[in-house]
């Protein structure tokens, strides 16, 4: 199995997720004793976010590049980004660590359109609702993204950096979040994202009246189909 280089600490509460999710499909797909060989760069996320807040995305490009350039001379071999919002800067990582990287919203889309669901609703950071990055990428490959009005994306991305990076899970937020979504419903949605790495700490399918999909689980299983493809190919 090829080792996965991870960037993390964007938030680290859903780094763990990823770690945990990654290291269960290589015991369950291997068995034994097995677990996915990973390389780990956790950034300080307060670091990272300041640059957020202030629009410094060159800043940002800059040092989740040298993230993943120095992952790569660590030894990975796929690149992963644990963060929705920061594949903004997907192709200043991949360039710069020179393996390929697992882009969130590509796996995350074609889990949806195997779903037949083409309508979802993106519940995210402002950053990722609002920007051409993320939707943009999931209208080419044939979704129609809906969003939240502006209070609810205020609403959504104020639970995300207050609550949910701080790990701090309500039910206040929560019902919140359902609010959100039934009204994306009412309004012709037939599923949603979880474009957020940290929203499945906070919901689940069975929170949720439409197909749910998980940007971090399905995220972490197209990384883990990439990484194994040879040892399992080799296996058959």
């Amino acid at each position: 199995m090829k080792t996965i280089g991870l960037i993390g600490g964007l938030s680290w509460e859903s780094t763990v997720p990823y770690y945990q999710h990654l290291n269960l499909l290589a015991r369950d797909t291997f068995g034994g004793l097995h677990s996915a060989p990973i390389v780990l760069w956790s950034f300080d996320f307060a670091e990272i976010e300041a640059l957020q807040a202030e629009g410094d995305w060159t800043g940002a490009a800059e040092r989740m590049a040298d993230a993943g350039q120095r992952l790569a001379q660590a030894g990975a071999e796929v690149m992963v980004i644990a963060s929705n919002t920061m594949h903004r800067m997907a192709g200043h990582v991949e360039a710069a660590a020179g393996v390929p990287l697992v882009h969130i919203a590509d796996a995350t889309a074609e889990a949806i359109r195997a779903d037949g669901s083409l309508h979802p609703v993106l519940l995210g950071t402002k950053y990722t609702m609002e920007g051409a990055f993320y939707r943009g990428r999931m209208t080419d490959l044939g979704l129609d993204v809906r969003l939240p009005d502006e209070a609810g994306r205020a609403r959504v991305h104020d639970v995300i950096y207050d609550e949910l990076c701080r790990g701090v899970i309500t039910s206040a937020a929560r019902a919140d979040y359902v609010d959100i979504i039934d009204h994306a419903v009412e309004r012709g949605a037939d599923s949603v994202i979880f474009g957020c790495t940290e929203v499945g700490l906070l919901l689940g399918q069975d929170d949720v009246g439409v197909p749910v999909f998980d940007s971090t689980r399905i995220h972490a299983e197209a990384a883990f189909r990439l990484a194994a493809a040879e040892a399992l190919s080799g296996a058959s």
